[in-house]
């Protein structure tokens, strides 16, 4: 091959110059309604009825994939029906039954002592529950009650997030303060819904398809 040829199979190179805070918020805002259309029935991929078993997935989810979660969840979920059913459970069976901690428990007690055996609907009052961190409070209030307090950031949004240079940053914490300062704020649950989705099928950690991707040309990391 020679060097003409050689120019011409390169991707071709993105624009170097920093994006202004406008134009970056812009650019976030095609990014969300592209995937929107791509994804129009994105959700949260964790089966659930109620708030409860959303914030039992949730918090097993941190161990193991969705699809894992959702093959453990019916056979519990149906055994422990309420906060004082989990409660009351005897924490080497139900270690056994989940293959984890016992802090279900103690979150399930502090649940039944706090607030009657509801899961509350506040990012204090969750966030204060045993087990329970800033990413899972926002799953349960984004998902379960239409609350949008902040920005889901897992794996797949901590990746795609920084791919699409929506943010420079390296920890959850810093990533979902730039994400919710970049996006409307009635789009910080579907985001993460839509970046999860979008990294499963197309851009794929290992073998991204940016041939395929419909955010392509808005992705400084296009390979294409």
């Amino acid at each position: 091959m020679d060097k003409t040829t050689k120019q011409t199979a390169r991707a071709p190179q993105r624009s170097r110059r920093r994006e202004s805070p406008a134009e970056l918020r812009a650019r976030a805002r095609r990014i969300v309604a592209r995937l929107e259309r791509a994804y129009p029935d994105a959700r949260c991929a964790l089966n659930h009825s109620n708030a409860l078993e959303l914030l039992v997935a949730t918090i097993l989810s941190a161990q193991c994939t969705d699809a894992r979660v959702n093959m453990v969840t019916p056979h519990l979920f149906a055994k422990y029906q309420s906060a004082a059913a989990y409660a009351a459970a005897d924490p080497k069976v139900f270690e056994q039954e989940i293959q984890s901690t016992g802090f279900f428990v103690g979150m399930a007690q502090a649940l039944v002592e706090r607030h009657g055996g509801q899961v509350p609907d506040t990012m204090e009052e969750l966030t204060r529950l045993p087990g329970v961190g800033r990413k899972t409070a926002n799953v349960v209030l984004g998902s379960w009650f239409g609350k949008n307090e902040g920005v889901v950031v897992d794996t797949h949004v901590h990746r795609i997030s920084r791919l699409l240079r929506l943010t420079r940053q390296d920890t959850p914490e810093k990533i979902e303060r730039d994400l919710m300062q970049l996006l409307p704020r009635d789009k910080w649950t579907v985001f993460s819904h839509l970046l999860i989705l979008h990294g499963r099928k197309v851009c794929i950690a290992r073998r991204p398809k940016c041939e395929e991707c419909v955010v392509s040309d808005l992705c400084p990391s296009s390979r294409v």
